[in-house]
């Protein structure tokens, strides 16, 4: 498949990604989100169904707040999303690409039949968007 540009999600998710529970501490997830170089994860039950996301920005403040006060920082449950922007693997990269423009998530959830599958970034798509480009014009 090399001289083949990805023209779907399911070729440019990351399979194996990040992700926490409701229960996760925000500090462990703050550890998570840099160690991972994520700007945010999925949420998922017990069974990797995807319940909500939880960005930098969502816990920044709170971990500050922690922070100063010197209290345990709260569980990813009191802070995360539930309305998610998702998207399945089968969508065109294109496609996702358009959305992209409207919506401002850095990480869309790939979600499969309820279950969290991957992860794809702007990044991914603009490097499957320049791929595309350049198979185009060799």
């Amino acid at each position: 498949m090399p001289n083949k540009a990805p023209t779907t999600v399911r070729e440019i998710m990351s399979r194996d990604c990040y992700r926490v529970t409701a229960k996760t501490a925000v500090s462990t997830l703050a550890e998570g989100l840099s160690l991972h170089r994520l700007p945010g994860v999925p949420v998922v039950d017990e069974h990797d169904h995807l319940i909500g996301f939880i960005s930098e920005q969502d816990v920044l403040g709170k971990v500050l707040e922690s922070t100063y006060l010197n209290e345990e920082p709260p569980l990813v449950k009191e802070l995360m999303r539930h309305e998610v922007l998702t998207v399945t693997p089968n969508k065109s990269i294109t496609d996702l690409a358009q959305e992209m423009l409207k919506s401002k998530p850095k990480v869309y959830p790939v979600v499969e039949q309820q279950r969290l599958v991957g992860i794809v970034t702007r990044r991914d798509v603009l490097n499957a968007i320049l791929s595309m480009r350049h198979k185009q014009n060799h």
